[in-house]
């Protein structure tokens, strides 16, 4: 009879939780492991460059998929490489199990090669860390999807000590994966107040944040805004909620011309936040002191509560909230919605590419037009990343992925790989900026060798446009923020990625669509001019 291992038991435990790739650059101590998936059906192992890629990876497949995104790094520096992944599962809110090397018992806390305290690393990125035992393979990794998954989510840390994988396994334990328990509803006499604070209020304002989206609460919410007339503003993250050209949107917080977004919500008289997380903007960056908030979330609203007034917090089961609220009679509010669509129009009309050269704005209009609208588009993170947020029309949550709570650079080329792999069936492109491409260009070695069909297009303007802006407004020099003095990224191929570059939006029209009518990854290349930037990023939201 085969001897059953640790490593299949693992394998396995994590196939029938769903998950379908684990990402990772792999150790000496992770060979049983990768025999283990090579031999079961359901499961693969996806070569990274980088663990940090790696851990990018198992986000985005961790948001798509519903099952938790798993990750490996070895010791030392392949865990503290792994960390910047697992912090962006943290902040992101994203389910997922990384995984890491640890020392045997008997070396934990000795002098040696590579060592350091894996659960110390991963205690302030986690939400819980743990490390694997032979007798309970099953129910801990159980227990690290369970608090994965639950709300809000993100990553669990499990160590596996060295020598483990090569032991019998116990047998196995009966019963299926149990997920938490649902949450409850929030407390009666809240959800009344909160009613009764809506139905007082004249010009109330609906944010919808990340929470909602991962709540898939968005239609009731938009419903509620409906049946009062209640402007919305979305955090980046919430992007395709609610289609921007619907009478009653007016924006998102944070990014491109927030300042004309601010011109609604600086009116309001109350603001009815639904799954706001404050992980993407704070209240306080854009609520004007002394207009009260009613929160409908998982968990407690977070705000300075002496100059901020909290007027409601209802945690608990955000749709039975809005449910309550949509059970109550609804009256239609005081605003001019004329004004709010007159704003909405300037703010878009701003957007639009002007005919003054080949800028960022142009490319992402053309980009826009060529990808379906079942696309998938991530984006790095950039000067482009705020006018994508207020720019990219997003038909529906999950077609438009970024990273707005950890908010690393070289974010979109891993993210638009595991998107793919998720969503083999859909079109998925990267919007990345040249210095964002620097920092994870040798996922692209990735995308070859798993023949990901990715269309990179790199926003090439050799600047790094958000600092250099910065610097302009405090009157400093230009400095340390050139990409390269003037130019292209270089070469007609990079890693055997065929490399297409325009300068004018009729030869980047045409790259795209070859780009995406071939079969594995290419790289677009758009030369455009960051100064297309200035006149509409980084706005104040408030006065």
């Amino acid at each position: 009879m085969v001897k059953r291992t640790v490593a299949v038991e693992v394998v396995e435990t994590l196939r029938d939780l769903g998950v379908k790739h684990v990402f990772g650059v792999p150790s000496g101590g992770w060979v049983d492991y990768m025999e283990a998936l090579r031999t079961t059906d359901g499961i693969d192992f996806i070569l990274t460059t980088h663990e940090g890629g790696a851990g990018m990876m198992a986000d985005v497949s961790g948001r798509l998929t519903g099952a938790p995104g798993v990750c490996f790094g070895t010791y030392g520096p392949g865990a503290t490489n792994l960390a910047t992944g697992v912090g962006e599962a943290l902040l992101d809110r994203s389910p997922m199990i990384a995984l890491s090397d640890e020392m045997p018992a008997a070396m934990r806390g000795r002098t040696t090669q590579m060592g350091i305290d894996h659960q110390a690393l991963f205690a302030p990125l986690t939400k819980k860390t743990t490390r694997l035992r032979e007798d309970a393979v099953r129910e801990i990794l159980f227990d690290a999807a369970r608090t994965a998954l639950s709300l809000r989510r993100g990553p669990v840390h499990v160590g596996l000590p060295a020598g483990m994988s090569s032991l019998e396994a116990p047998e196995r334990a009966e019963g299926a994966f149990e997920p938490a328990a649902a949450l409850g509803r929030a407390d009666p006499d809240r959800l009344e107040a909160a009613a009764t604070t809506l139905a007082a209020s004249r010009r109330p304002v609906l944010a919808i944040g990340l929470g909602a989206v991962r709540a898939e609460v968005g239609a009731k919410a938009v419903a509620l805004a409906e049946a009062h007339g209640m402007p919305v503003v979305l955090t980046p993250m919430a992007k395709g909620v609610m289609a921007e050209d619907h009478p009653l949107y007016a924006g998102v917080l944070f990014h491109a011309l927030s300042d004309v977004v601010g011109e609604t919500h600086q009116q309001a008289d109350l603001i009815l936040a639904v799954g706001y997380d404050p992980v993407e903007f704070n209240y306080e960056s854009w609520v004007l002191p002394g207009v009260p908030i009613v929160s409908l979330d998982t968990e407690p609203a977070d705000l300075d509560q002496p100059t901020y007034d909290l007027a409601v917090d209802c945690v608990g089961d955000i749709g039975q909230s809005l449910d309550y609220l949509l059970a109550k009679p609804a009256d239609t509010k005081d605003w001019d919605l004329a004004a709010l669509a007159l704003r909405r129009a300037s703010m878009f009309a701003r957007l639009e590419p002007s005919n003054a050269g080949f800028g960022p704005k142009a490319a992402l209009a053309v980009l826009r037009e060529v990808l379906p609208d079942d696309g998938i588009m991530t984006c790095d993170v950039g000067a482009h990343t705020h006018l994508i947020g207020q720019l990219w029309r997003t038909p529906a949550p999950g077609l438009q992925i970024m990273t707005n709570g950890w908010s690393t650079m070289g974010f979109g080329i891993p993210a638009a790989i595991a998107a793919k792999l998720a969503n083999p069936e859909k079109p998925v492109c990267a919007v990345v900026g040249d210095g964002g491409f620097l920092m994870t260009v040798g996922e692209l070695a990735t995308a070859v060798r798993y023949g990901v069909k990715v269309v990179i297009v790199v926003l090439t303007d050799n600047d790094l446009a958000l600092i250099r802006i910065k610097q302009e407004k405090k009157g400093n020099p230009i400095y340390g923020t050139p990409v390269r003095t003037q130019g292209a990224i270089g070469g007609p191929d990079i890693f055997g990625v065929p490399v297409r570059t325009a300068a004018d939006p009729q030869t980047f029209r045409e790259r795209l669509i070859e780009a995406f009518a071939t079969d594995g990854p290419v790289i677009v290349e758009a030369i455009v001019d960051s100064r297309e930037y200035d006149g509409v990023v980084l706005h104040k939201d408030k006065p």
